[in-house]
């Protein structure tokens, strides 16, 4: 009789990330350890390529912008540690930035399969672009994933991250290609009543469902 076996389960909008301990460029780091900040979690296909090397300096630019928002970057490949560590002091001797935030060495693939992170249709033995960014409790709340050939926008993940948290923190949603400072969406009532209430209330309403206020 032979076995059947079952794939992990991967993480889910919404319901709590995977904790890890893994080998970074930082020592032995662990996701649980850092609980009470915003993670970014991302995963690139290789070191000493062009495209993860035009990530990696962009990031390390705006990491300060990542800090003000109480976020930690951690990223992650599946080469070694000694690799991670050369691939860096390259990136920082040629592109004059600090990479300032830790990068996991996955030789065994333990984060990237629980993560999803590897596609077969893909690569075989690289991770796809992916970006997993995870709430100051722990909880997965977006997820983005790019192709081997196309670096990400840098400039999306920050503004994801300042989306979320300011629904966190208002119970607001935002509208499409929405910026910091800009009117946010309240969500629509769910009774005849609020229907009612809604329209009179003074908000930029289009109808009972659509309403925008500044924050």
């Amino acid at each position: 009789m032979s076995e059947t076996t079952t794939a992990p389960a991967l993480p889910r909008l919404n319901e709590p990330a995977p904790d890890f301990k893994a080998v970074s460029t930082q020592g032995e780091i662990s996701l649980s350890q850092f609980r009470g900040k915003w993670v970014v979690l991302f995963s690139h296909p290789a070191d000493f390529t062009p495209v993860c090397t035009t990530e990696f300096v962009e990031l390390a630019k705006r990491q300060e912008q990542f800090e003000k928002r109480n976020t930690q970057l951690i990223g992650l490949s599946i080469d070694s540690i000694y690799s991670h560590i050369a691939w860096i002091r390259n990136i920082e001797q040629n592109f004059d930035v600090k990479i300032g935030f830790p990068l996991i060495a996955d030789l065994d693939q333990k984060v990237a399969q629980t993560y999803g992170m590897i596609h077969p249709g893909a690569a075989s033995t690289a991770t796809v672009r992916c970006v997993f960014i995870i709430d100051d409790k722990g909880v997965v709340r977006a997820m983005i994933y790019y192709p081997l050939t196309n670096g990400r926008n840098i400039d999306e993940i920050v503004r994801i991250v300042e989306a979320l948290q300011t629904h966190e923190q208002y119970k607001v949603a935002t509208p499409a290609n929405w910026q910091p400072g800009e009117k946010v969406i309240i969500p629509a009532p769910l009774t005849q009543a609020g229907a009612e209430q809604r329209v009179q209330e003074g908000h930029e309403s289009k109808d009972w469902y659509f309403s925008k206020k500044s924050i």
